[in-house]
């Protein structure tokens, strides 16, 4: 939601480095998350953004976008509409993001710190953004820039003034530096099953 947030702002001209130009638009924008866990999408005013939302515009935009307090109650309030959506359905949901346990979600079933060493970080998404570009693998000088990319992102999501990035009250850490994505999955389904059955 922030990406696409950040991806509207860049689309409207605004400039992003600027909160009150930013605060000014947070309320425009019609966004529509799916919760389809085998094809989640994302919509701007009826436009699939999913794609464009991984470019390197709007990951250089989006922690800016973020700080802003207007885009963050506004992102918020969507967040926990969807988990009440889901949850009148009789159905839980899986939410991921910086400060879901921290801030939307500070009660939920389970939360999870999910982390991984600097260069596992750069490293995995290189390749993703690599694959979304059609090549095979990234190049050394495209992981060095990722993780300076990913090091510049969470020093402005930590040390920003609403919601900063923190680990969340009673979240369990769940390091995947040397997992496989299947590791990780189990880890968590795991952690995930034992809080649902002491609730």
């Amino acid at each position: 939601m922030y990406r696409a947030m950040a991806w509207y702002m860049l689309a409207q001209g605004v400039e992003v480095a600027d909160p009150v130009a930013v605060a000014a638009r947070a309320e425009e924008p019609t966004l529509v998350s799916t919760t389809d866990p085998d094809r989640p999408t994302i919509a701007v005013d009826g436009v699939d953004v999913s794609e464009p939302i991984r470019g390197e515009a709007v990951t250089e935009a989006v922690s800016p976008v973020a700080a802003v307090p207007e885009v963050r109650a506004r992102l918020v309030a969507l967040q926990r509409a969807a988990v009440e959506q889901a949850q009148s359905r009789g159905r839980g949901i899986v939410v991921e993001g910086r400060d879901i346990g921290s801030v939307v979600l500070p009660d939920a079933t389970a939360k999870i710190y999910l982390t991984a060493d600097a260069a596992a970080r750069a490293a995995r998404r290189a390749l993703e953004d690599a694959g979304r570009a059609g090549e095979s693998s990234p190049g050394a000088e495209h992981i060095e820039a990722t993780k300076a990319s990913l090091a510049a992102r969470d020093a402005i999501d930590s040390g920003r003034a609403t919601s900063p990035l923190v680990r969340a009250d009673g979240a369990i850490e769940v390091d995947g530096t040397y997992l496989t994505l299947d590791e990780v999955i189990a880890a968590i389904v795991g952690i995930v099953e034992g809080a649902c059955a002491e609730s």
